[in-house]
């Protein structure tokens, strides 16, 4: 097979861990020095060598391709130095060494991904505070519920970022255990220091079973599980700003660089950017059951299967940044058009529940209140008429508990404001949602 050895090589891939490698190398020589396993001046001219492949790969050089990042290293490393540069690979193995740049890969990367939630998340919040006074329709079933406010809307889709850092941060802490110095599978003979080690590159502890940590992937599946879920809480807001966009709703406006017209309908802005953030999310998916398929039904311990486990991890953070950022920079532009969603809360009978609380408060039994309200509603669409323009004796008919003030509760935005329960939609219960996400973001 003429193919043989591209087939079962990684360099077209894992040579993105690069850099790691050669500051996991750096750090495992130094060990070795500080263990006497090699001397003082080996291990000077292997990290000199190590740092000037690191710098010229930070200038653009590229490695001539190997079968993978780590001999391909070892190899220039062998070059550039001479057969001293051999001993770099005492005491380990490819198998704990992957394992590492993946760990060390994966830090790095949440890291990124988080940062750029919480530039997401402080947008989120000071377009909710520019639009406290907004009015909208709150659906369920996708149809018109009740009255809200814009900004409770946008700091849902806050809060939702702020679980996916907390999973992130989880998915950290399992991922910052340090699998260097379990070698093959079995752990070596040689007096390593694996704490020392740890140490250097940030690692807040060493793996406790040799076995498991060449062949887990646990915590790459969980990162990308992470970025499955930030994909789907995309999904949804980018499925609000296209129904937002349509002009049967018309709440919002977008700047034109994130909307594109048609090749045929002049009249035509299509949502580009949120539709093309949605389908990224099937790639994201996709990744996540590409890694589960990959480790499914693997023996101990490391197997060749898994050298298939980067290009998941890749794809799925590659997506999840561009898409994070293009979406940080489409709502910095969003726009709600007011009249437009004050407008729409006349639709749908979206008073009707608070008609029902009233009743409730007069002393009426809330079922039988809402039964109440089912008449009246039935009334308005015999009748073509809606909840705002009943006559007060129209709604005498219905119950003697109706009086004057009824009409203070058929106002939208008195309804939200009405709304004054912990994490509800009123002004005074929004202002304190701000402030505690405000508390989290720093």
């Amino acid at each position: 097979m003429q193919n043989f050895e591209q087939f079962i090589g990684s360099f077209s891939f894992d040579k993105r861990l690069g850099e790691v490698d050669i500051i996991a190398s750096i750090a495992h020589t130094k060990m070795l020095m500080e263990t006497s396993i090699i001397n003082t001046n080996d291990g000077d001219k292997i990290i000199f060598g190590l740092n000037s492949i690191l710098k010229d790969l930070q200038t653009g050089w590229s490695l001539p391709e190997e079968e993978d990042i780590h001999y391909a290293l070892e190899k220039e490393l062998i070059r550039r130095i001479g057969e001293v540069g051999g001993r770099m690979h005492t005491a380990r193995s490819r198998n704990d060494q992957v394992a590492t740049d993946l760990r060390m890969y994966v830090k790095q990367e949440i890291n990124t991904i988080e940062s750029i939630i919480n530039k997401f998340q402080k947008i989120l919040v000071r377009k909710a505070e520019e639009n406290i006074d907004v009015v909208m329709p709150g659906f369920t079933h996708l149809q018109p519920a009740q009255p809200i406010l814009a900004a409770h809307y946008l700091l849902a889709y806050a809060w939702m970022l702020d679980r996916d850092k907390q999973r992130l941060l989880d998915c950290y802490k399992r991922t910052n255990v340090l699998p260097l110095g379990s070698a093959a599978l079995a752990g070596t003979s040689f007096p390593i220091d694996r704490n020392f080690t740890a140490k250097l590159l940030g690692f807040e502890s060493v793996t406790e079973n040799s076995l498991d940590a060449v062949s887990d992937r646990d915590f790459a599946i969980e990162f990308v599980f992470c970025m499955s879920m930030i994909a789907l809480h995309l999904t949804r807001f980018c499925e609000e700003i296209i129904l937002w966009m349509n002009p049967e709703f018309a709440y919002i406006t977008l700047d034109d660089k994130f909307t594109s017209g048609s090749s045929i309908m002049p009249q035509k802005r299509n949502p580009d950017c949120a539709e093309v953030i949605r389908g990224k999310s099937g790639r994201v998916f996709g990744d996540l059951i590409a890694l589960l398929t990959v480790v499914k039904s693997l023996p101990l311990a490391y197997n060749r299967d898994l050298q298939e486990d980067k290009s998941p991890v890749f794809d799925a953070f590659d997506s999840m940044r561009i898409s994070l950022e293009v979406i940080v920079e489409m709502v910095e532009s969003l726009k709600f058009v007011k009249e437009n969603t004050r407008k729409s809360t006349e639709k749908g009978f979206i008073a009707a529940t608070e008609i029902a609380d009233y009743l409730t408060k007069q002393g009426m039994p809330f079922r039988t209140a809402h039964g109440i309200v089912k008449n009246i509603v039935l009334y308005c669409q015999k009748n073509n008429k809606t909840l705002n323009n009943l006559s007060f004796e129209e709604y005498n008919k219905f119950s003697c508990l109706f009086r004057q003030d009824i009409f203070e509760y058929l106002d939208a935005g008195n309804i939200a404001n009405m709304k004054t329960s912990y994490g509800a939609t009123s002004k005074k219960s929004i202002t304190l949602q701000i402030q505690n996400i405000k508390r989290t973001l720093k």
